[in-house]
């Protein structure tokens, strides 16, 4: 006679039979201590009666589920996995599977399946470090933290750029992205255009230390960048943290982004900055519908936005200053304007103008908040940009391009500089 292996719990049922059989108690205080019916008691003496220990095993042991998943399930979702989702994590490519190819299964499920092939190196469990949490805002507006995320969003497809990315501290929800070449002033003051034509005005704006936020002088902390002086004009805070820890969400939100956000173009084979513009607001729908938390207080802090159209593209334009000359002209970027048509005489003479200029280029003038007619009246050369280490490779991608345009050319044989000019 072969041998019997037992479980632990199974050795607790023989034992509490044997005592049912020898008499020592019922079958009722067997139930109990078993935590069965009588009926099931009763099942188990019979058993025990009939076959010795091999009754009190379970009739399960050695047999495969009910609910076993088919291997040809498995086959189906490792090969649509390595043919489109190989790089993805499990839970990134639970979610294609169930969502596009039908796939049941569930993550763990998944994640084992992918283990076992190769697809997937499980991460050992990180040291816990423990910092004191900061409690989330009550309402959404109430804190947007905001970021750029300098990534390669196209892999190899496009040219690396940055994302923009307004994401609210009370519920989590990405209120706004956009791409751009890179992190500029410019970038921020078209998101925050964006920003406020869908949810209005916030009360605070939550960013770092970058210098398109704040004056890094000691001496000159008090002066406003162009962000902060748009700011100030919509009335809405800017708060600078110490450190990026500080404005977390934010920068967890960036490491997601730059998981599920660069295989989501890859899938709908995007390719350039202006493609995924377009396409940001159905991802953005997707991930709040995934990520987003309900707020404490479901109080709106968005304050409608009371400047005009007009005015509000000009207060989200560069802003710089500018004294008229005695004939109420002045130079910007080595480009002089003369004031057309205001008034009579000079009156405007050594008037301090703001020029306006928008992203696209185009330049506004202003005094005292009214516009001003210009022309153009001296174009000079452009001046030699000022660029930082976020900026450099814009710049020399342009001189690249710039340069590939005027690539000397041996002309044909019968292009006009080649014809010979005969006199009458």
């Amino acid at each position: 006679m072969g041998n019997i292996t037992l479980s632990h719990r199974e050795l607790d049922r023989l034992s509490i039979v044997q005592s049912v059989i020898a008499k020592k108690i019922t079958q009722s205080q067997a139930a109990v201590q078993l935590n069965l019916s009588v009926r099931q008691v009763k099942r188990l003496v019979r058993g025990y009666r009939l076959q010795g220990d091999d009754g009190l095993i379970s009739g399960h042991r050695g047999r495969l589920s009910n609910n076993r998943i088919a291997d040809s399930v498995r086959s189906a979702a490792l090969d649509k996995i390595k043919s489109n989702y190989a790089d993805f994590s499990p839970t990134f490519a639970h979610e294609k599977l169930t969502e596009l190819h039908e796939v049941k299964c569930s993550v763990e499920t998944l994640r084992k399946w992918m283990a076992a092939e190769g697809l997937w190196k499980t991460k050992a469990r990180k040291k816990a470090h423990i910092h004191q949490s900061r409690p989330r805002r009550s309402c959404v507006g109430e804190l947007i933290q905001i970021d750029g995320s300098p990534h390669a969003w196209f892999e190899n497809r496009g040219p690396a750029c940055c994302l923009i990315v307004f994401i609210d501290d009370a519920t989590s929800r990405l209120m706004a992205l956009r791409f751009a070449p890179v992190e500029s002033t410019h970038a921020y003051l078209q998101t925050l255009k964006n920003y406020l034509d869908q949810h209005g005005r916030p009360v605070a704006f939550y960013s770092d230390k970058h210098s398109i936020f704040r004056v890094n002088y000691p001496d000159k902390d008090h002066e406003p960048t162009q962000f902060s002086r748009a700011l100030k004009t919509l009335n809405i805070e800017l708060i600078c943290a110490n450190t990026p820890q500080a404005k977390g969400r934010v920068e967890r939100a960036n490491q997601t982004l730059q998981d599920r956000l660069v295989k989501e173009l890859r899938l709908a084979k995007i390719n350039t900055i202006e493609q995924a513009n377009l396409w940001l607001p159905t991802f953005i729908e997707d991930y709040n519908k995934r990520f987003a938390v309900p707020p404490s207080n479901p109080t709106n802090a968005h304050r409608q936005v009371l400047h005009t159209a007009e005015e509000l593209n000009l207060t989200l334009c560069q802003q710089h200053t500018r004294i008229l000359s005695k004939n109420l002209s002045l130079k910007f970027h080595n480009v002089e304007y003369q004031i057309q048509n205001y008034g009579k005489g000079y009156r405007l003479r050594s008037a301090a103008i703001t020029v306006c200029e928008a992203a696209d280029g185009k330049i506004s003038l202003l005094h005292q908040g009214k516009l001003l007619t210009y022309k153009i009246f001296k174009r000079g050369e452009k001046p030699t940009p000022i660029a930082d280490e976020k900026s450099i490779h814009q710049y020399v991608d342009q001189a690249k391009k710039k340069q590939r345009i005027y690539i000397a050319r041996k002309p044909s044989p019968h292009h006009p500089w080649r014809q010979s000019t005969v006199a009458c």
